[in-house]
């Protein structure tokens, strides 16, 4: 059996309802693309039905069987395919039937790319999802938004995108070389702007594909297991994780000078938010030799990475 030029992953956890509500539509890509790329699910531990939904209703399907690492099951399974390029979905997205092609080819077209990703709509279909992402350093806190001021009128232009979540196609061995996602950010949030970061360290880039259409629920996932304070502490302790370990130079003082007045404004009006992050994420930073170890950036030179690091905030700032 041939190697196919590209293969669709689909993560799922305990997701067998978004599987049955978004796998026809990804199925019915695969097979409309002139690219072959079968699909595969990768079930990270279900406790749900999902396998045997699954081989019940879609036996040609196959279901890899991982334990539950979030998005980093995808760099497990990455290495053992041989595929150059790879479609990686969370179980909470839908495809256009034409959606694959204009994928692979952007990765074809840059010897550049490490990854492309659609543009992409809420299950309403009309909120903007993204996947045009730009970034911002506010306050000493670092956001990737999509649905910025004005980017209506952007986001059927062709462009870098600084980011990617729950759907994009990757360059398979560029991704590796990398290391993947990074499962310091487990359970989840920020793995795509640190995965997008340290690519852009290595000159590698992510290309916003308009031309590519996708459907995402929006915490289709996240939102039943942690709830949105939850989902928002998760952003905040991963933000203070990617900012301490990616970010050099003036921007690191700047964003440590602004984390006591953001202290203190959460201590006067009784938040913890911030002060749970910030010991959640120094317990995790503390235990990170036994985490699985991910290269950050290419070992550049101090003033070669803050160079750099500027040039990413100033071409995806707005």
């Amino acid at each position: 059996m041939s190697t196919p030029k590209a293969v669709i992953l689909v993560l799922n956890y305990n997701g067998r309802a978004l599987l049955e509500a978004c796998l026809p539509s990804i199925v019915k890509a695969a097979n409309a693309a002139q690219v072959d790329c079968p699909v595969m699910v990768i079930d990270n531990d279900s406790t749900d039905d999902s396998c045997r939904w699954l081989a019940r209703n879609w036996p040609d399907i196959r279901c890899i069987h991982e334990p539950n690492r979030g998005l980093v099951s995808f760099n497990h399974v990455l290495k053992r395919i041989e595929a150059p390029y790879a479609i990686l979905l969370n179980n909470d997205v839908k495809l256009d039937t034409d959606s694959i092609d204009p994928l692979i080819h952007a990765l074809e077209s840059r010897a550049d790319a490490l990854f492309s990703a659609p543009f992409c709509l809420a299950f309403d279909d009309q909120t903007y999802e993204g996947m045009r992402t730009r970034v911002r350093d506010r306050f000493g806190l670092i956001q990737g938004l999509c649905r910025t001021p004005g980017h209506q009128l952007d986001v059927h232009r062709a462009d870098l995108t600084a980011s990617a979540g729950p759907v994009l196609a990757v360059d398979r061995l560029k991704f590796l070389d990398l290391g993947g996602y990074d499962p310091i950010y487990f359970p989840g949030r920020l793995e795509d702007l640190d995965l997008g970061f340290r690519g852009w360290l290595r000159g590698w880039k992510g290309l916003y594909v308009p031309s590519s259409k996708a459907w995402h629920k929006g915490f289709g996932s996240f939102e039943p297991a942690f709830g949105t304070k939850g989902c928002d502490r998760l952003a905040l302790r991963n933000t203070l994780i990617f900012t301490w370990r990616n970010i050099r130079g003036v921007r690191l003082i700047r964003h440590f000078l602004w984390l006591g007045p953001r202290l203190a404004h959460s201590i006067m009006f009784r938040k913890a938010e911030l002060l749970r992050a910030i010991g959640e994420a120094l317990k995790i930073l503390r235990k990170k030799s036994v985490v699985e170890p991910v290269a950050i950036g290419p070992n550049l030179p101090s003033p070669e990475h803050r160079k750099r690091q500027e040039e990413f905030f100033r071409r995806f700032s707005w």
